[in-house]
């Protein structure tokens, strides 16, 4: 169950609030919380982050950072994975990666809860479409499957055996079964 605190803030106000457990997002001038990660989420959120950074890091192409908040427009939100292009990355003068995310990832990955309301998740991926993401995946652990948005396009359902999208410049080849195989963990 997905918790709504209506509060009135502003988006600036809203970021100096210390942050909660599980964390909050800030929406249409709604303070949202975000259910707490389990098992799943986790085990997928945690593979996803270092195979992308696996095939990116190294060459400074990309990141995939786990729960950041991203503040842009008029809203504040914590993607279970932010994939941001290196260059886009707004490091600190000493070059070490900012505590604060002023824009739009370039890649925005939600793993969808069982308690969590799939609109609502897919109304944060077009959010971030309409403020530059070039692409969002919506995963469904209990369906098995992953909804893809990119900008301009219709909506695709991939299941089985069918290649995952990616940015442009990161080689990463998966497909929807191999995501899913990474929740078996003995046998």
């Amino acid at each position: 169950m997905t918790t709504v605190i209506t509060q009135s803030l502003s988006l600036e106000e809203f970021l100096k609030l210390p942050e909660t457990k599980p964390v909050s997002e800030y929406i249409n001038g709604n303070i949202i919380l975000k259910p707490m990660p389990k098992g799943k989420h986790s085990r997928l959120q945690l593979k996803l982050c270092n195979s992308i950074n696996d095939v990116t890091e190294s060459e400074k192409i990309a990141y995939a950072f786990p729960e950041l908040r991203c503040s842009f427009g008029i809203r504040s939100i914590v993607p279970d994975v932010a994939v941001f292009n290196w260059p886009r990355i707004p490091f600190a003068a000493d070059g070490e990666a900012p505590n604060d995310f002023l824009l739009s990832p370039d890649w925005t990955i939600e793993i969808l809860s069982p308690e969590q309301n799939s609109n609502r998740v897919i109304d944060n991926i077009l959010y971030c479409l309409n403020h530059g993401c070039q692409l969002g995946w919506l995963i469904d652990p209990q369906d098995r499957s992953i909804l893809i948005f990119r900008p301009n396009q219709q909506p695709e359902l991939l299941r089985d055996d069918v290649r995952l999208p990616v940015l442009m410049g990161i080689n990463l080849e998966l497909t929807v079964t191999q995501l899913f195989g990474w929740l078996k963990m003995s046998s």
